[in-house]
């Protein structure tokens, strides 16, 4: 606590860069949950294509194909998560070890060493890849969800009627949007973690880079080619409206 009002009282512009990330981070975040409602994006064109593969799914006798796809997305979200509890351990020795540390970065002219706000920087980026371990875990156990909920899916011995088809795919692939946007959110919460990393040279330049960040993400995820290509491929998949009441649902 004494950390923080210590950076709270000497380090009036460093405070303001972290005001202006946490806006950067959390009115990304907002903006493109909120704009994928009614804009493509890489959201709710990859939606669409889930409930696609949903549907195959069901008319499937033998989903092995779809458990290994399923198998092969938590060990992506398993790596991250892995990789996450190993960052967040090696911050944890950091800040035990700032005063070795800054001995050893103070010949370093573009480094800030000063004790109080190096620890306070440590902090809040060991806060920032919590966050990132939270939303990598609840992925994970998601994508355990869909694996019973396909499991579960009617057999096209079943004779299900379509309608039911239609509803069992779209609450499926639900659920496995759901998990990569969590996964998703992870993911920015990595690249914003590295515009932390200009926190430890300059104030301007960390508001800089955390603006930068936010511009990469949208391009990549409103404008980048490979959302053309998909929108592209889309077909008659591209006719499927999205639920928007279910999709504005909380998902802490």
């Amino acid at each position: 606590m004494q950390v923080m009002i210590d950076f709270i009282v000497h380090s009036g512009w460093d405070l303001i860069a972290l005001v202006w990330f946490l806006c950067c981070f959390k009115g990304y975040l907002y903006y493109a949950r909120y704009k994928s409602y009614d804009t493509p994006c890489l959201a709710n064109v990859l939606h669409k294509y889930r409930y696609e593969w949903m549907m195959h799914m069901l008319e499937r006798e033998v989903r092995i194909a779809d458990e290994t796809t399923i198998a092969n997305l938590e060990r992506s979200v398993s790596f991250f998560a892995s990789t996450t509890i190993l960052i967040i351990a090696g911050l944890i020795t950091l800040l035990g070890s700032s005063d070795i540390v800054i001995k050893v970065l103070a010949d370093l002219p573009v480094i800030s060493t000063q004790t109080q706000g190096w620890s306070f920087k440590i902090i809040c980026l060991i806060v920032v890849f919590l966050y990132a371990f939270f939303k990598f875990t609840w992925s994970l156990r998601q994508y355990g969800f869909l694996s019973v909920m396909v499991g579960s899916a009617p057999a096209p011995a079943d004779n299900c009627s379509d309608e039911g088809k239609r509803f069992h795919a779209e609450r499926i692939a639900l659920m496995c949007s759901k998990a990569a946007g969590n996964f998703n959110l992870g993911l920015r919460t990595y690249y914003f973690s590295v515009s932390m990393l200009a926190w430890f040279i300059s104030p301007l330049l960390f508001m800089f880079s955390a603006a930068f960040v936010a511009l990469i993400l949208y391009r990549r995820e409103f404008r980048s080619e490979t959302l053309q290509n998909l929108m592209m491929n889309l077909g008659e998949i591209g006719k499927i409206n999205l639920d928007k009441k279910k999709a504005k649902r909380s998902d802490i």
